[in-house]
C-alpha cells in the first residue's frame, strides 16, 4: 500500500464506513432485484461486493494494511470485467475482438499491484527502493485508470440508442471511479504521498459509485433520464470554466513561486493581465457566448431547442406589442430573430401582384432594400414549395429548387442575410422574413427547418388575422363615410334646387334692372358651383364620369405649374409632347393633390420638379420633392389606406381617391420615398397611339413600390 501522511483516523473510519454501508445496501438491492436476465448482473454484484469488502479492510485494518491493498486490487479486477461484460450486453464482443488485448492488458497491469506489495514488505528494503516502488505503483494505477477510462468512451460513443439508455447510469458510476482515481493518483506521484484529503474521501465516494452501479442495474432506471434545464446547464457551465480558469491560475502561481526572484514576480504580473485580458474578452463577446451556448445544446441536450420556452417567448414577443409600442410586423421579425439568435432582419410582404416588398425593419438600419424585394416568380417559389432558403447555399452554387436563378440579386450580395423564412397561411405566401447573420455562423439543420417552418406558418396567421380586421375596419369607416356623404348630397341638392328656383323667380318679379342683373349673375355663379360640386361628389369611387379621350400631358403639367405659381415654385424638368388617354378633369384632381402633398412636404424655398416622359406604350409624369420622405412603414401602411393620414386634421382620402381615380382610367402610381431626402410619384397612363392601334399596355398595373 502506498503511504499516506497523517490521515485523521476518524474521519477515515468515518468516510470508509459510510463507503462499506453504501456498498453493501446496493450488493443487496442488486442480489434482489428481479431483472436478472442481463449478462452483467453478477459481474456487477461481484464488484459491489468487493467494493464493500475494500471499504471495511480499511476500517478494520486501516489505509496501509496489505489486505486492504489486495481488496482493492481485486475491486479494479471486477471492474475491468464489468467493462469487458458490457460491451458483451452490448452485443460487440465477437466485432470488436481487439477489446480483448485491452482488457487482458489492463488485468495484467493491475497484477503488478501485488508483486509491488510484496516488494514494500521487505524491512531490509532501502528508503530509494522504497520510493522508486511508490512512484511505479502509482504510474501503474494511473495506467489502469486511462486504459479504463479509453474503454468506457468507446462503449458508450459506439453503443446504439437502445444500448445507450441502459449503460449510461453504470458507465457514469465507473467514469467517476476511475477518474478520481486518475486524479488522486497523479496528485500521488507529483509529491510523492497520497494527499490526505483526497484519500479520505476516495471511499466515501466509491461507495456513492457503487448506489449509482446499483441503480444502473435495475430496469427502472432505463425510463429514468436526466434532464436539467437548459438555463441550469448553461448557468453550471460558466461556473466550471471559472472554476477551470481559478485552478490554472492557482497551479500557474504556484510553480512561478517555486522559481523565486524577479522571474516570478514578472509572471505572476502577466498571469494577472492575460485574466483581464480573458475576462475582457469573455463577458462581452456574444461570439464566444454563443459558441459555447451551441456546444453545449449540441453535446448535452437531444435537442437543439428548448421548445417549450422558445415557444413561450414567442407568445410574450408577439402579445406584448401595447408595452413596447411597436408595431405587430416589427414583433414579428423579432420573434422569429430571436429563436435562432439572429440580430436584426426584415419583414416583406406580398402585394397584390404577387411582388415581396419591405414593410417592417428590427434591428438592422443598414442594409438596403430595392423597391421590389422579390418578383412574383421568387414569390411562387417560396409558396410552392415552403422552401426556407440557407443564402449560403444559394451564394455557394447549390440549387435544391431552382432557388439560385430565382433568389433576388440583393440577396445574394448582401454578406450579412442568412436566412430567409417564407410565411404561408392556408398554401398561400403572406410575406417572408430575412434573418441577418448570427454573430457565431452556422450552417442551418433539419431542426431549424422545422421549427422554422412552424413559426412561420403561425406569423402568417396572426398577419392574416391583422390585414383582416383591417378590412373590416376600412369597410365599416367608408359605410360611415356614404352614410355621412348622401346627407351632405342631400342637403347640397335642395340648396341647388332653391337657388334655381330663386334665380327663375327674380327674373320674373325683380324691378330694378341693375339690382336684378347683380342678383342673376350671383345666383347663377353659385348654382353652377354647387352643381359642379354635387357632380364631384356623386362620382366619388364610381369611376371617371366621362370616356377617356386623348390629354396632352406636357399642357396638362404646364397648366398645373401656373396654377401653383403664386403659392411654390414648381419647375419644369422635362417636357416631352406625350399624349395619354384618360378623363381630363379627374386627372387634373389627382394630380393637384400629389402637387399639394409635395408643396406641404416640401421647405418654402424648395422647388417641385415636374417631368413628362414616354416610357414604351405608356406617357409618365413625374413629381419629386425634396421634403421629409417617408419611412417604408408608413408608404406600405399608410399612405394609400383611407383615413390614415399624417397631416393634422386630414381626413386621409386624398391619396386614396387620386389613386382610384388614376387606375380607373387604366394606369398606375407609383412612389418611391427616402426619410430626410424627399419622395418621387410617377403617374403612368397608356398612350393614346398604344390604344388606337389596340395595343394595350405591356406593363401591369402596380398598387405602390417604395425604396428602403
Amino acid at each position: 500500500m502506498l503511504p499516506v501522511a497523517g490521515l485523521g483516523s476518524y474521519a477515515v473510519l468515518v468516510a470508509y464506513g459510510v463507503g462499506a454501508l453504501l456498498a453493501a445496501g446496493s450488493a443487496l438491492w442488486i442480489a434482489r432485484s428481479p431483472d436478472r436476465s442481463r449478462p452483467d448482473r453478477a459481474v456487477l454484484l461481484l464488484a459491489t461486493i468487493l467494493i464493500a469488502l475494500w471499504c471495511a479492510s480499511v476500517v478494520a485494518l486501516g489505509v496501509e494494511h496489505p489486505v486492504a491493498s489486495l481488496a482493492e486490487t481485486a475491486r479494479n479486477l471486477a471492474f475491468i470485467a464489468l467493462i469487458f461484460r458490457q460491451f458483451s450486453a452490448d452485443g460487440r464482443a465477437d466485432s470488436l475482438k481487439p477489446i480483448r488485448p485491452v482488457i487482458g492488458a489492463l488485468a495484467l497491469v493491475q497484477m503488478c499491484q501485488p508483486i509491488l506489495l510484496l516488494i514494500n514488505t521487505r524491512a531490509e528494503l532501502a528508503g530509494p527502493v522504497l520510493a522508486l516502488s511508490f512512484q511505479v505503483s502509482a504510474i501503474l494505477s494511473m495506467l489502469v485508470a486511462i486504459g479504463a477510462l479509453m474503454l468506457l468512451h468507446n462503449l458508450y460513443a459506439g453503443a446504439t440508442a437502445a444500448s445507450r439508455i441502459v449503460l449510461r447510469w453504470s458507465g457514469a458510476a465507473l467514469a467517476g471511479i476511475f477518474a478520481f482515481d486518475l486524479n488522486f493518483y497523479m496528485f500521488a506521484y507529483l509529491a510523492g504521498e497520497l494527499p490526505d484529503a483526497l484519500a479520505m474521501l476516495r471511499g466515501l465516494f466509491a461507495g456513492a459509485m457503487t448506489a449509482l452501479l446499483a441503480f444502473g442495474g435495475n430496469s427502472v432506471s432505463q425510463d429514468l433520464r436526466f434532464r436539467p434545464s437548459r438555463a441550469v446547464t448553461f448557468q453550471t457551465l460558466s461556473l466550471v470554466v471559472i472554476g477551470g480558469y481559478l485552478l490554472v491560475m492557482l497551479l500557474a502561481s504556484r510553480a512561478l513561486a517555486l522559481l523565486g526572484g524577479d522571474i516570478a514576480r514578472a509572471g505572476q504580473v502577466f498571469l494577472v493581465v492575460l485574466g483581464l485580458a480573458l475576462a475582457a474578452a469573455w463577458v462581452p463577446s456574444r461570439r464566444i457566448r454563443g459558441w459555447l451556448r451551441v456546444t453545449a445544446a449540441k453535446h448535452l441536450f437531444q435537442h437543439r431547442y428548448d421548445y417549450r420556452q422558445e415557444w413561450l417567448r414567442f407568445t410574450e414577443t408577439i402579445a406584448r406589442g401595447s408595452k413596447t409600442g411597436a408595431s405587430l410586423q416589427e414583433r414579428a421579425v423579432k420573434a422569429i430573430a430571436d429563436i435562432t439568435e439572429s440580430p436584426g432582419g426584415l419583414l416583406l410582404l406580398s402585394n397584390e401582384e404577387a411582388q415581396l416588398e419591405l414593410t417592417a425593419r428590427w434591428n438592422w438600419p443598414t442594409i438596403e432594400v430595392p423597391s421590389v424585394a422579390g418578383d412574383y416568380k421568387f414569390s411562387e417559389l417560396l409558396e410552392q414549395r415552403n422552401y426556407i432558403l440557407d443564402l449560403a447555399d444559394v451564394r455557394a452554387g447549390i440549387d435544391r429548387h431552382g432557388e439560385t436563378v430565382q433568389t433576388p440579386q440583393w440577396l445574394r450580395e448582401a454578406e450579412d442575410v442568412w436566412a430567409l423564412v417564407p410565411l404561408l397561411h392556408f398554401d398561400r405566401l403572406v410575406g417572408a422574413v430575412v434573418l441577418a447573420k448570427p454573430p457565431l455562423q452556422r450552417s442551418l439543420d433539419w431542426e431549424d427547418f422545422d421549427l422554422l417552418r412552424v413559426v412561420g406558418q403561425q406569423l402568417a396567421s396572426y398577419l392574416a388575422e391583422q390585414a383582416g380586421q383591417q378590412a373590416l375596419m376600412d369597410a365599416s369607416r367608408f359605410d360611415e363615410f356614404n352614410r355621412r356623404i348622401a346627407f351632405v348630397m342631400h342637403d347640397i341638392k335642395n340648396l341647388a334646387s332653391q337657388m334655381s328656383l330663386l334665380s327663375a323667380n327674380a327674373q320674373k318679379h325683380a324691378d330694378n334692372p341693375a339690382f336684378r342683373e347683380d342678383m342673376l349673375v350671383t345666383l347663377r355663379k353659385s348654382s353652377e358651383k354647387l352643381t359642379a360640386l354635387l357632380a364631384r361628389l356623386g362620382r366619388y369611387g364610381a369611376g371617371p364620369a366621362q370616356d377617356p379621350q386623348p390629354v396632352d400631358l406636357a399642357m396638362l403639367a404646364g397648366n398645373l405649374i401656373e396654377r401653383f405659381k403664386g403659392v411654390h415654385p414648381v419647375v419644369m424638368a422635362q417636357a416631352d409632347r406625350v399624349s395619354v388617354m384618360g378623363n381630363l378633369e379627374a386627372l387634373d384632381q389627382a394630380l393637384v393633390h400629389l402637387i399639394q402633398n409635395a408643396v406641404d412636404a416640401s421647405p418654402t424655398s424648395a422647388p417641385i420638379h415636374i417631368a413628362v416622359t414616354g416610357c414604351g406604350d405608356s406617357g409618365e409624369i413625374e413629381i419629386v420633392d425634396s421634403g421629409h420622405g417617408m419611412s417604408p412603414e408608413f408608404v406600405r401602411n399608410g399612405l394609400f389606406k383611407p383615413f390614415v393620414s399624417s397631416k393634422e386634421g386630414g381626413f386621409g382620402i386624398g391619396a386614396f381617391e387620386a389613386r382610384e381615380m388614376i387606375r380607373a382610367m387604366g394606369g398606375r402610381v407609383m412612389v418611391e420615398s427616402r426619410e430626410g431626402l424627399g419622395t418621387r410619384f410617377v403617374v403612368a397612363l397608356p398612350l393614346a397611339e398604344a390604344q388606337e392601334r389596340g395595343q394595350p399596355s405591356q406593363d401591369k398595373p402596380i398598387e405602390n413600390q417604395e425604396v428602403a
